[in-house]
């Protein structure tokens, strides 16, 4: 039931991510095994390929479905906040995942990492640690342990994006405008 005043259902969010996938039953698995996710449910059609699934982790609904044949292949980007980044990446890795970016602690006061799941997907796993504002935030990336985990997060995504070996070096984080 909507709740009237939003349009928003009773337990979704404003914005909620589709997944687009070549095995959805197999992706629904993985975020239930490595991030706790509960399935809400799978609809197969007639070619036995799912048309419609949820599984809900914390407080988002993720919705997907399987990809048709002919549709291009539509890895998605996601962010998940976890209690425990180490111990969701080693989770993810353990069931079939790959780094992208190694885990770090980052000027933003979060700790976390990037994994590409089996399905072509890319997973930012993060925590927050402490509370940042935002002058302390442009503070820290001009010190060079942040700037260059900054870099880093920039030259890794690029590279696995790009398909290329390694990524374009990007130019140094400056002050902000």
């Amino acid at each position: 039931m909507p709740e009237l005043s939003t349009g928003v259902p009773k337990g979704y969010n404003t914005v909620s991510p589709w997944v687009v996938t070549d095995d959805t039953g197999a992706l629904l698995d993985f975020v239930a095994e490595v991030f706790g996710g509960q399935e809400l449910g799978r609809v197969p059609v007639e070619d036995g390929s799912i048309g419609h699934g949820e599984i809900r982790v914390g407080d988002t609904v993720i919705l997907a479905f399987d990809r048709r044949p002919d549709w291009p292949v539509i890895p998605s980007l996601l962010r998940i906040f976890v209690p425990d980044p180490d111990a969701a990446f080693a989770a993810a890795l353990a069931a079939g995942a790959a780094v992208v970016t190694p885990i770090a602690d980052d000027a933003f006061g979060q700790r976390g990492g990037r994994i590409k799941d089996p399905f072509g997907n890319i997973w930012w796993v993060s925590s927050q640690r402490e509370e940042v504002g935002p002058d302390a935030i442009w503070e820290r990336l001009q010190q060079p342990e942040y700037a260059e985990g900054m870099r880093i997060a920039q030259v890794t995504l690029d590279a696995e994006l790009s398909g290329r070996d390694e990524g374009r070096s990007s130019a140094p984080v400056r002050d902000r405008p």
